[in-house]
Order: structure tokens, then C-alpha cells, then sequence
């Protein structure tokens, strides 16, 4: 997965986001919750750490499958 520098800090992010949105909610019923995991999970199997969501989602909802989806990924706590 190609990089790219975010700031001058040091801080480097997959070149291609992962839009979140449909996940939870806007396109019709929220799909499998298990399936969305598993999609966030082989995102970043694959060098995803770009991932695009946002309160208005849910609120919140999105956010936490987001974050659940990603526990315990790529040494996360």
C-alpha cells in the first residue's frame, strides 16, 4: 500500500482512505456488523490506516464499530 507524509510530524497514511459511511448507516440497513469487522480488519492485513468517519454516522455508532474493528489490529490496545 502506497504512503503518504500527513504534516511534518513523521505521521504517514495509506494513500487510499477507507470510507466508513455505509457501514452503519445511509445506504439503506446497516450491513452485518461481523462482516463490516471483518472488512476493517483486512484493510489493514492489507496496510490500510486511513479510515473516514464521522458523529453524524450514528452518532457515534460508526466510531465504535470503527473502533471495535480495529482493537487489538496492528499492535493496538
Amino acid at each position: 500500500m502506497k504512503k503518504r507524509a500527513l504534516g511534518k510530524g513523521g505521521l504517514e497514511v495509506s494513500a487510499i482512505g477507507l470510507g466508513c459511511m455505509g457501514m452503519s448507516t445511509n445506504y439503506g440497513p446497516a450491513p452485518d456488523k461481523s462482516e463490516m469487522i471483518a472488512l476493517l480488519r483486512r484493510a489493514v492485513e492489507l496496510g490500510e490506516n486511513f479510515f473516514d468517519t464521522a458523529e453524524v454516522y450514528g452518532p457515534f455508532v460508526n466510531e465504535e464499530l470503527v473502533g471495535e474493528g480495529l482493537r487489538h489490529q496492528s499492535g493496538n490496545a
